[in-house]
């Protein structure tokens, strides 16, 4: 890794921690961060040339694997004619139907650059139809940066030790209530003790920024219950489910209807994009219709707008979500199988084409659970599959992602060598 490290002492000099996004750096498993020069399908390929099996997949939004062709002309098209305008452009109008035909609770969507700006603005949109102040979120989950979702989180400020960021006003704080995922009875004793006060309740229906944790049958259904009765609006963060489970997210997996929904990752094919919509009546709250404001000068970028259709498309068309939940499960049963026969105490959450492994005796319900697992061990998992050619998220407390372009020899050398590796710690 002579070049990668060479790389990385000089970000060190000019990037804080050597990296642009913190859980890149290695810090929970040890060790620096490599560089990647390319990618293809199911593989990276470093700066040093190393060849890789990438589970990953840009921490989500690779579906279809890297550099998909078709991806790649839609974007070569969209560029013939610019990269960004400043106006309304036809790209966002296709998008707008295609996020509405596979996501029906979305009536009206508003375009956006990131995951972060999603959930941002879908708190301030909910705060501004209730006219309530207080929001609910959930131990763990990790809804981006903002101020007012960077408490308790998951993903990297759980990697780094940081739940908490420093840089938030205690008032805001203040303002968000932190409740343990999958206990009904802490969302009836949150509503109870503010009455007509919370906003919004967000929640990631498949927590999986710290780890890969599920949902006990009826949890959903009860927050979406609990919202009706209080006045609140439900706000999925399907940012990292959206489309990769199923069409229409886990909304359409479990049958619940959010209020709002905000989305990311994918609807970009591989560039940066969010969106957040849902019901009509809410999102007409927006500027310039309502009195909520948000903008933003790169929202529905022609590029980026191109990359998703086309993504979201190659989706609706070949509806991948069986072969990929069929290969989650043979990596499922490979990590099980082989932490049996190692003796080690394991937990392997799998749903569809995304799946996590926690080395604990209990089962992990919630943030709390998570973190009975060994993550030092993890961190060992973590670099004999790296020496083998098998990239693994770089942390304890994240989810690893399948694509379609995982198949045949990919996975069958990715589980030979997980089961290698898990014999030998």
């Amino acid at each position: 890794m002579d070049i990668s490290n060479d790389l990385f002492a000089r970000a060190l000099k000019l990037i804080p921690g050597g990296v642009n996004s913190p859980v890149r750096a290695f810090r929970s498993v040890g060790g620096s961060p490599f560089f990647v020069k390319s990618a293809h399908g199911a593989t990276l390929v470093t700066a040093d040339d190393r060849e890789l099996i990438d589970f990953v997949c840009t921490w989500g939004p690779a579906i279809h694997g890297h550099n998909h062709p078709r991806i790649k002309r839609a974007i070569a098209t969209a560029l013939e004619n610019g990269t960004s305008f400043g106006t309304p452009n036809p790209y966002e109008v296709r998008m707008a139907e295609l996020i509405h035909e596979l996501v029906p609770s979305i009536e009206k969507v508003r375009m956006c650059n990131s995951g972060t700006e999603a959930t941002m603005s879908a708190i301030r949109l909910s705060r501004g139809f209730t006219r309530r102040d207080k929001i609910i979120k959930f131990a763990g989950c990790y809804h981006g940066h903002s101020d007012s979702l960077l408490v308790k989180a998951g993903s990297g400020a759980l990697t780094h030790g940081n739940p908490d960021s420093a840089g938030i006003p205690a008032a805001f704080a203040r303002e968000t209530v932190v409740l343990p995922y999958n206990d009904t009875g802490a969302i009836d004793s949150a509503f109870a003790a503010n009455p007509g006060a919370i906003a919004a309740v967000i929640v990631e229906p498949y927590p999986a920024n710290v780890g890969l944790i599920l949902p006990l049958p009826g949890y959903l259904e009860h927050l979406r219950k609990a919202c009706t009765a209080n006045g609140a609006l439900l706000i999925f963060d399907e940012v990292m489910t959206g489309f990769r489970l199923a069409r229409g997210g886990v909304q359409e997996i479990e049958r619940i209807v959010p209020d709002l929904t905000a989305l990311g990752k994918i609807i970009g094919g591989g560039l940066p994009v969010g969106a957040f919509g849902g019901r009509a009546e809410v999102m007409d709250m927006l500027a310039p219709v309502g009195p909520v404001y948000q903008a933003g000068t790169l929202s529905g970028n022609p590029l980026a707008m191109a990359a998703g259709i086309a993504a979201l498309e190659m989706l609706n068309e070949s509806r991948p979500y069986a072969g990929l939940g069929g290969l989650g499960v043979q990596i499922r049963d490979a990590l099980v199988s082989a932490c049996r026969a190692k003796g080690l105490a394991a937990q392997v959450p799998q749903t569809g084409s995304m799946f996590s492994i926690f080395f604990t005796a209990s089962e992990v319900r919630n943030l709390e659970g998570a973190l009975t697992g060994d993550a030092k061990l993890f961190g060992r998992f973590f670099h004999g599959c790296l020496k083998e050619g098998v990239y693994l998220p770089p942390s304890a407390y994240e989810t690893a992602f399948i694509s379609t372009a995982h198949h045949g020899s990919a996975i069958d050398r990715a589980c030979a060598v997980m089961d290698s590796v898990i014999r030998g710690l």
